[in-house]
């Protein structure tokens, strides 16, 4: 168990999402209701999709009466019901990189035109079912900040328990049952398989440790090595997919390194 760098192929997809707060909440606001439904128990303690979106949601500060109202709408009627169904879309991008796309939509048409020409425009294409799913795998993700806020006002932040240690945080993590961990500048990155990630956010927790967040995502397997040129036009593709209203989630094969990092800030 050892903490490297997957985070920096997500590091930049996570920051352009904050950007975009307001249509990051009505996308986490979707994925409530779709997990609550699909779940067909309002209760997160007997539904773990929903348990997941939740600390997902909570992780970017969606506030608990919207949480509370994505829930209702899941066992709402008429016009109020949700209709939403999960469709995934696959294909590559400039450079031949891998782009799998997971949305939430009440209008499979619509959003399969829109993915096309997000594709299209970008030089990419858009492939069939499976074309690159096998080249990600579907994780657990559990963010914990290094350091927390203490209350106190002579010193207003202090070490967040084991985390602010990495042997001690590599040993909780261990205990908790997590698969690895990484070093993300001011916070740890813990993976966990997707079925373990509550029972391992409670473990950790129960550690004296806060968790910052957790929700499940998926990594590349085999990061794809491009120029800082393609990938630039990578980020375009990826950065106009996330503005998709029915786009939840976009996940990219693309290494960032620390000098295509850099190159992309600039944009």
């Amino acid at each position: 168990m050892s903490g490297h760098s997957k985070w920096a192929t997500t590091k930049h997809r996570k920051a352009a999402q904050d950007a975009k707060r307001s249509a990051l909440f009505s996308k986490l606001s979707r994925n409530i209701t779709v997990a609550a439904k699909e779940g067909g128990d309002p209760n997160p303690e007997n539904n773990a999709s929903l348990a997941a979106a939740i600390e997902k949601a909570k992780g970017y500060s969606l506030p608990k009466d919207k949480i509370k109202t994505a829930i209702d709408k899941a066992f709402g009627s008429g016009k109020d019901a949700a209709n939403y169904e999960t469709v995934q879309y696959e294909g590559y991008g400039p450079a031949g990189v891998a782009i799998f796309c997971e949305a939430l939509t009440d209008n499979r048409n619509r959003t399969a035109a829109d993915v096309r020409s997000a594709f299209t425009h970008a030089g990419g294409s858009l492939g069939t079912s499976g074309s690159v799913s096998f080249q990600f795998e579907r994780k657990g993700q559990i963010m914990v900040a290094k350091e927390i806020e203490t209350g106190d006002k002579k010193n207003p932040i202090g070490p967040n328990g084991a985390a602010a240690d990495e042997d001690e945080f590599m040993m909780a993590v261990a205990e908790a049952g997590g698969d690895d961990y990484e070093d993300a500048d001011e916070e740890w990155i813990v993976y966990t398989s997707p079925s373990d990630l509550m029972s391992v956010k409670k473990a950790i927790e129960e550690q004296g440790v806060q968790v910052k967040g957790a929700e499940l995502t998926m990594i590349p397997s085999t990061p794809t090595e491009v120029s800082v040129t393609d990938a630039k036009k990578v980020m375009r593709l990826i950065d106009r997919l996330e503005e998709l209203e029915d786009l939840q989630n976009v996940y990219h094969t693309m290494d960032i390194t620390d000098e295509i990092a850099e190159a992309l800030e600039e944009e």
